[in-house]
């Protein structure tokens, strides 16, 4: 892999795409990342709106980052007493 293209998010696929320079693809399934990681609705959402509005934050998160301790970060749920 040497430089990246694109990074966008393949509704048919449910797959966010990075395309690079040298020809090569990496495709994240979106479907089986928030069944591994989002415990959730609250962790899904983020998920969600990152997958639609910074493919490329998400692609880092997965890629590079530690997803499960960014949702416990980021999203806040509180059981109704």
């Amino acid at each position: 892999m040497t430089h990246l293209i694109s990074c966008e998010f393949n509704i048919d696929t449910a797959c966010v795409e990075l395309k690079f320079t040298d020809g090569s693809m990496i495709a994240i399934d979106t479907i089986t990342v928030e069944n591994e990681v989002a415990d959730n609705m609250y962790q899904r959402s983020e998920l969600d709106y990152l997958i639609y509005n910074d493919p490329m934050a998400y692609a880092e998160l997965i890629l590079n980052g530690d997803p499960e301790t960014y949702l416990k970060t980021v999203t806040e749920y509180k059981p109704l007493d």
